[in-house]
């Protein structure tokens, strides 16, 4: 996949400070994350799949000038390169197979049910409370990871309100800090995919799943 421009400028600080927290937090659960870079004005969209969720986090940067851009990188090589408004692309690595399924960029439309925003982060937390619990009560025979998965795979794919959107991309969201008391949110859908729009970022899913859903509750916050 080339690589058509080597830099790109931020349009401020924020910009970068920003991005910088989401790459941080995509490592935090794959230290190996890829991201794949994507532009095509003055507006930088940046990909990446947090293994535990089985979503897809999308998060933008504004940049000040129009570039043209479409690049699977290396999450921690590119934190590293951000150390203000201008930054240089890593070298392209080889993308995951999520890398070339990615959500189109139109055609969505708005869908109604969601809860509120203080709703959702709720139920994430009692799912939490509520898998940490079942998993205590296990007898040691039956404290496999088979078992685990059969219960996770139950909490987490639990649907949102009266929405189809699964509890598993609210629990993603609030986790990459997307999901923030008192701000806008909005489920969109399109095709194959659903979307939770925040201001901070969104989170993808595909209705027929991305495989490899990891199960083990992570600290939300």
């Amino acid at each position: 996949m080339s690589v058509p421009v080597q830099s790109l400028h931020f349009a401020d600080a924020r910009e970068a400070e920003d991005l910088s927290a989401f790459l941080a937090r995509l490592i935090h659960y794959d230290r190996a994350a890829a991201v794949r870079l994507q532009a095509g004005g003055a507006a930088l969209a940046v990909f990446g799949r947090p293994p535990s969720f089985e979503v897809l986090a999308i998060r933008t940067a504004r940049l000040s000038d129009r570039v043209e851009l479409d690049a699977t990188v290396s999450a921690g090589e590119l934190l590293e390169c951000i150390g203000g408004a201008e930054f240089t692309v890593p070298a392209p690595v080889t993308g995951p197979p999520w890398a070339g399924v990615l959500p189109p960029r139109g055609g969505w439309r708005e869908l109604s049910g969601l809860p509120e925003v203080t709703a959702m982060r709720a139920a994430v937390a009692a799912a939490v409370t509520e898998f940490r619990t079942r998993d205590e009560q296990l007898p040691a025979a039956h404290r496999t990871r088979a078992e685990r998965d059969r219960i996770g795979r139950e909490i987490w794919s639990r649907t949102v309100g009266g929405t189809p959107l699964p509890l598993r991309a609210v629990h993603a969201a609030q986790s990459l800090g997307f999901l923030r008391p008192g701000v806008p949110v909005a489920l969109l859908s399109t095709g194959g995919w659903l979307r939770l729009r925040t201001p901070f970022g969104s989170i993808a899913v595909r209705t027929n799943g991305l495989g490899g859903l990891s199960v083990i509750p992570t600290r939300t916050g």
